[in-house]
């Protein structure tokens, strides 16, 4: 980087935040966010916005197929050089195959003939298909709450779950980053959690979750991310 002291002034200068769920909004609103962040150099910004539309469904259109998912996620992760992102990319990633199999199996699907979405747990799901969390609660223990939650058809639960589970794997990888640019992404990261939230309730998350679970990534092709761990 040209210019480390921007980078340094920027983190300086982004607020922190309330805990999530007692914070009525995010920290700065977006507008003013985005006015920071017009200190990223250009290849930087383009690697952020490429991580947001990614990972924000309100970016995608609503009769988006699995297979323009599936393929716009894979597109981003070609477009992500920095390791740290591409981890948390697909552990996002991953936390989504597990809830849309969950959705499906909860609609009489039976197991999928072959690979499941994406990443590490794209076969051991199918085979573990009547397991209550496919065999993942060392893994990933929110998994048998999340089956609960949906189980009971309470989706502002699921939701409020996933942020948390979300925020916390952002703010683990946040411990090894600082005055950096993956420092930046992670904090807007966490932004839209926070106002994801601001602006869910529970009319709002069942519509949202019914929407998901026809954008499920079902039925798609194992895809081989080269170089990529999650």
């Amino acid at each position: 980087m040209s210019n480390p002291d921007a980078y340094i002034s920027l983190i300086c200068s982004l607020p922190g935040s309330e805990r999530l769920f007692i914070a009525k909004q995010p920290p700065l609103s977006r507008l003013r966010l985005d006015r920071r962040l017009k200190a990223l150099k250009p290849e930087d910004a383009r690697v952020l916005q490429v991580l947001e539309n990614a990972l924000s469904w309100s970016a995608y259109d609503m009769d988006v197929t699995d297979a323009q998912a599936m393929g716009r996620c894979k597109q981003a992760l070609k477009e992500v050089p920095q390791s740290t992102l591409r981890k948390l990319f697909m552990e996002r990633i991953e936390m989504r195959t597990v809830i849309a199999a969950m959705r499906l199996r909860k609609r009489g699907e039976g197991a999928p003939s072959g690979a499941f979405g994406m990443g590490r747990w794209s076969r051991h799901i199918p085979a573990n298909w009547s397991d209550p969390g496919f065999r993942l609660e060392t893994p990933m223990p929110w998994v048998k709450e999340a089956h609960q939650l949906l189980e009971s058809d309470d989706p502002l639960g699921l939701e409020r779950l996933l942020l948390s589970v979300s925020q916390k794997q952002l703010k683990r990888h946040a411990a090894r980053h600082f005055f950096d640019f993956e420092a930046v992404a992670i904090y807007v990261l966490i932004w839209n959690i926070f106002d994801r939230w601001s602006q869910s309730n529970a009319e709002d998350a069942a519509k949202r979750f019914e929407a998901l679970a026809q954008q499920a990534m079902a039925n798609v092709t194992d895809i081989d991310f080269e170089g990529v761990s999650a």
